[in-house]
């Protein structure tokens, strides 16, 4: 077990490296020189190094330790060590590989842009690998692991917005910058929750009918679907109907939904947003 552990351990290297370079760049090359307001402990950090000049990285790690402290029991102890791992290649990135590229000092919107897209895109590589950067993310996990109904990049966006509004008090003290603080932890969060469930993403027919096996039948030979038949009751009337369960990508949705019409036009349907799909036919884990 432990050396599988290891195994895995090693191959997340790429996953750790591209994505902390990205955080790193988003951090220091273009949110350092705007004075962004960020968010997470990256943020924090951030603040020390604009109103002190400490390290971002250093600052990151130090931190760290008493959220890891507090929070190793509820994310258990090889999420612990992933992120650790994780954690001191971003903060490594942040301090040596990232000063010796030039700040961006040009359009302050583009910067802002350029920091949600690149950070988004770093924080989902990691987090898909099972890991994390420490700090917000530990906390941000920690309330997934107890409501697990909420998107990750959703409690990020709250948590965000607090380390912002200090951000904005102690650093820039404008409006305006405050504006670009929230911009980027939006499209950051969305980005991330985009890379994380938006790939999979699709739609879920539930249909309520008396012609379950042709409904069936008819997906299965057109567009190559698999079906579920769940037996129920009117919560009213108490009669028996079948409920087909059947998940497909957005494009398929709309020729399935014509077809149910066309084979029991009484047929009750519900479409709903699928977030994340696994399984035959679509991702595997």
């Amino acid at each position: 077990m432990k050396k599988d552990f290891r195994s895995e351990l090693i191959q997340d290297l790429p996953a750790d490296l591209a994505g902390g370079s990205l955080i790193a760049a988003g951090v220091y090359n273009f949110a350092s020189a705007a004075e962004f307001p960020i968010a997470g402990i990256n943020g924090i950090s951030l603040i020390f190094y604009q109103l002190f000049g400490l390290p971002i990285g250093a600052m990151a790690l130090l931190l760290n330790i008493p959220i890891i402290l507090g929070t190793y029991r509820i994310l258990g102890q090889r999420f612990l060590l992933r992120s650790v791992k994780s954690m001191l290649i971003t903060s490594t990135l942040m301090d040596t590989v990232a000063p010796r590229f030039p700040l961006y000092t040009g359009d302050r919107l583009l910067a802002a842009l350029c920091c949600g897209v690149l950070c988004g895109i770093g924080y989902a590589l990691i987090f898909m690998r099972g890991s994390s950067t420490g700090g917000a993310d530990f906390i941000t996990l920690s309330i997934r692991a107890k409501y697990p109904h909420l998107t990750i990049g959703n409690i990020m966006f709250v948590l965000d917005v607090t380390v912002i509004l200090l951000g904005t008090l102690l650093v820039s003290r404008n409006v305006e910058s405050l504006i670009y603080g929230v911009i980027i932890s939006w499209l950051l969060s969305t980005v991330m929750d985009r890379l994380m469930y938006g790939i999979s993403q699709g739609k879920v027919a539930l249909i309520i009918t008396e012609h379950s096996a042709a409904i069936c039948h008819a997906i299965s030979g057109q567009f190559h679907r698999g079906s579920t038949v769940l037996r129920a009751s009117g919560g009213y009337t108490g009669s028996r109907r079948d409920i087909v369960l059947c998940a497909c990508n957005k494009k398929q949705m709309y020729g399935i939904r014509r077809l149910i019409r066309k084979t029991d036009p009484a047929a009750f349907l519900v479409i709903m947003e699928s977030s994340d799909v696994v399984g035959e036919g679509f991702r595997k884990e």
